[in-house]
């Protein structure tokens, strides 16, 4: 069962991706509206596609290409001619003007940041939301504008620097804003879409982590059928959310593989293993491999040498411990939609590695074993929400992210056991003042940094000369941008106070104010 199949009794919305960094929003808001849908980028989208497809509902993304250059990319003219609503949202607008015969041209006057918009008449993208004569904040980003429409289209808002903020050819069901609708910094933005998919595309939204989940166990038994699952257990929500899962849909024919790296938080080992030998009774195997990892860590400083040693080593663990279930023929891994998106560039050109990823993807290939890939059509905070509709406890479903190489890469600088056990005291502390302070569920990742540096400090008359710890917590809702979380200072003061009196070995703690970008939310 293909994962077109799975989806096909849902209505379905398609996003077409022009290349913008906010296009993974598009789909993150209608999925919360209950809207089925799927990103994929403008040049796989062709008449062959649409109709396999069968979109109720099309939204254009924005992007960073002028529609004046010959090479820009362009929506395939089917989309138009298809006979379903379409939405273009800032390039989606300018590509959808100028291939319908209108002009796009570079702007005396570019917009970026917020603006506000004025309400030229009412509509259906509109109603309930905005009144004619409004004036609303909306989120700009754009160097081009609309400078004249194609037959038919009309202007329903406008900035003193875009006359056609929104358009609308309602009786070919077209819409299209310069303003980007699905960034939180348009605060109607959401309502606005659910408009355009309900209202004036009558999607009913039968998206529910329900109907999914009894739907992928239905999938996950079509295609495993009698055969044995081997799942590489993290520790994270992603892989035992699909280890419950596949559980769930064909019992002892799982064996999942947990190896103990040593690079763990405080405690996350027994968690795991008590959480699916005992809650779950799930065939696990538990590797506890500390000495192996940190051996191979000894003297190595490079960040990315530590990330592809540490996944080497995995798969080398984890390729032995497979070998002794014998006859498995099927990899499950906690594979998420952004992977997906992300693996697929949308003009396909090379993007850029900030850093390597650690995954088990080269299991596959050498192991000979076929994907079962459960997650791969959900966004972070749906598997958050099927490890809920699953029954997993909330304090592991509502973890904060954490990296495939551990604490490897807190430790800036060489690894060594006696780094990870400070490191785990440390960090122990500083998400226990978190959640007393019932600031937990408000962050979406903290965490502690052992620098590498030392600095005089004095304790009980005496010098010291020991660590530096830096705390780092960052709000986000995807991680792809992030900002730091604003800790009054008594919240900072007390916690380094602690630290500093309850782990040996650090005598000054720091805190990281950086936003992502320009940094990344890991030192790593």
């Amino acid at each position: 069962m293909s994962d077109t199949q799975i989806t096909q009794h849902h209505e379905r919305a398609l996003v077409i991706d022009f290349g913008s960094q906010v296009t993974q929003l598009i789909a993150r808001r209608l999925r919360e509206d209950g809207i089925y849908c799927e990103i994929h980028p403008f040049n796989k989208v062709d008449a062959d596609f649409l109709q396999d497809y069968g979109p109720k509902a099309i939204i254009l993304s924005g992007g960073p290409a002028s529609v004046s250059k010959t090479t820009s990319p362009r929506a395939a003219d089917e989309v138009f001619s298809l006979g379903v609503p379409v939405l273009g949202i800032c390039y989606g607008e300018q590509t959808m003007v100028a291939q319908l015969g209108g002009q796009v041209e570079n702007a005396e006057h570019r917009e970026f940041g917020r603006a506000e918009v004025e309400v030229v008449e009412s509509n259906l993208l509109f109603d309930g939301v905005w009144e004619p004569g409004g004036t609303y904040p909306v989120w700009m980003s754009h160097g081009d504008t609309v400078v004249g429409l194609p037959d038919g289209f009309r202007a329903i808002a406008a900035t003193p620097s875009a006359p056609f903020a929104a358009i609308v050819n309602e009786e070919r069901s077209l819409y299209a804003t310069q303003f980007h609708m699905e960034v939180v910094h348009t605060p109607d933005g959401a309502k606005l879409l659910s408009n355009f998919t309900r209202n004036i595309s009558g999607m009913r939204g039968d998206w529910t982590m329900a109907a999914f989940r009894d739907e992928m166990i239905a999938k996950i038994r079509a295609q495993v059928g009698e055969g044995k699952v081997i799942c590489g257990l993290s520790g994270g929500v992603d892989s035992s959310v699909a280890a419950v899962l596949i559980h769930e849909a064909i019992g002892e024919q799982l064996t999942c593989v947990f190896v103990d790296t040593g690079l763990m938080r405080a405690g996350e080992a027994d968690q795991v293993v008590q959480l699916f030998r005992d809650s779950y009774n799930i065939p696990l195997i538990h590797v506890e491999a500390e000495d192996l990892f940190l051996g191979e860590l000894a003297g190595i400083e490079d960040p990315e040498r530590k990330r592809k040693i540490i996944g080497k080593l995995f798969i080398d663990v984890f390729d032995e411990e497979a070998k002794k279930v014998g006859d498995a023929k099927y990899l499950a891994q906690g594979t998420l939609y952004p992977d997906v998106i992300e693996s697929v560039s949308f003009d396909g050109g090379p993007s850029v590695t900030i850093k390597s990823h650690h995954n088990v993807g080269g299991l596959p290939e050498r192991m000979n074993l076929k994907l079962v890939e459960p997650l791969r059509e959900l966004f972070k905070d749906e598997v958050r929400a099927l490890g809920r509709e699953l029954g997993l406890p909330e304090h592991f479903v509502g973890r904060h992210p954490f990296p495939g190489p551990g604490l490897a890469i807190r430790i800036p600088g060489e690894v060594t056991k006696e780094k990870a056990d400070l490191l785990r005291k440390a960090d122990a502390i500083y998400l226990d003042e978190i959640i007393k302070a019932g600031l937990y569920n408000d962050i979406w990742q903290a965490f502690s940094v052992l620098l590498p540096v030392r600095t005089v400090g004095v304790m009980g008359d005496e010098r010291t000369y020991d660590h530096v710890l830096a705390l780092r917590a960052v709000t986000s809702t995807d991680g792809m941008t992030a900002d730091y979380y604003p800790f009054n200072h008594e919240f900072l003061g007390q916690t380094a106070t602690r630290i500093i009196n309850q782990v040996r070995g650090v005598n000054r703690v720091v805190y990281d104010v950086t936003s992502k970008p320009p940094g990344t939310i890991e030192w790593e």
